[in-house]
């Protein structure tokens, strides 16, 4: 990113940093959802000033990034997925910013993954002749734990692929503010019960290290390919409820 600024956004949920600045002349930003020195684990993370940040300071397209495990034989570390359902196990989070008295919205979560960025960043990997799965079944838990095999067997009876803590409630608000958002899932390592050893966060970090110039030249080629025009439903999403 050229001309780098970090900006202290003013949310009702507190104060947010942001980075901004821009990329082949469009205007982008940045923001790490544990924080700069990785601080936050996944159920603290400020999901709700997040978002209302991004938004507040113009975003209307977010492409996010989730390290994740297996749940599949057909999924391996190293691989990425565009993930196009969730399987909601948190707990303990705040999921709307619609708490009562300021109205109610009961927002449709039929492609909860924006379609078109989606397709771009398709587009963009093939013209990268990068490997991305195009579909997949999000499981988000609570965390900061890892899962026992047991709630790994049920999750992918349940039709899960691929188990991670961040993306929930984070698509849901996306879609409350209107904005658009995908996320690019990126298999860090089989999940508890299928991986033949005990699973460790420093796994999970050497492994989305490993990919972080093949992520980096991904989300380059997409944002060069992903304009400013939106086609799809996700801006008309909270309408209903009016306070966006």
């Amino acid at each position: 990113m050229e001309g780098q600024k970090e900006v202290l956004a003013d949310t009702p949920y507190g104060q947010v940093e942001v980075t901004t600045g821009s990329l082949d002349g469009q205007e982008v930003m940045f923001l790490s959802r544990h924080g700069r020195q990785h601080v936050l684990p996944p159920h603290a993370v400020n999901y709700r000033g997040n978002i209302w940040a991004l938004r507040a300071l113009g975003a209307r397209k977010i492409i996010a990034t989730a390290a994740v495990g297996s749940l599949s034989p057909s999924l391996l570390p190293g691989d990425l997925v565009l993930p196009d359902q969730f399987l909601d196990f948190t707990k303990k989070r705040e999921g709307t910013f619609y708490q009562g008295g300021e109205g109610v919205l009961h927002v449709d979560m039929t492609e909860p993954y924006c379609p078109e960025i989606r397709n771009i960043i398709l587009q963009s990997a093939s013209e990268l002749q990068l490997k991305v799965q195009a579909q997949g079944v999000y499981v988000c838990t609570e965390g900061p734990r890892f899962e026992t095999p047991a709630e790994i067997r049920m999750f992918h009876q349940w039709g899960g692929d691929m188990v991670g803590m961040t993306g929930v409630p984070e698509v849901v608000l996306a879609r409350e503010g209107g904005l658009c958002y995908a996320s690019i899932a990126l298999v860090t390592n089989m999940a508890a019960g299928i991986a033949d050893h005990p699973l460790s966060h420093a796994e999970v970090a050497a492994m989305t290290k490993s990919l972080g110039k093949t992520l980096a030249a991904l989300l380059g080629r997409t944002l060069k390919n992903l304009g400013m025009e939106r086609n799809c439903s996700c801006a008309r999403a909270a309408k209903e409820a009016g306070k966006f």
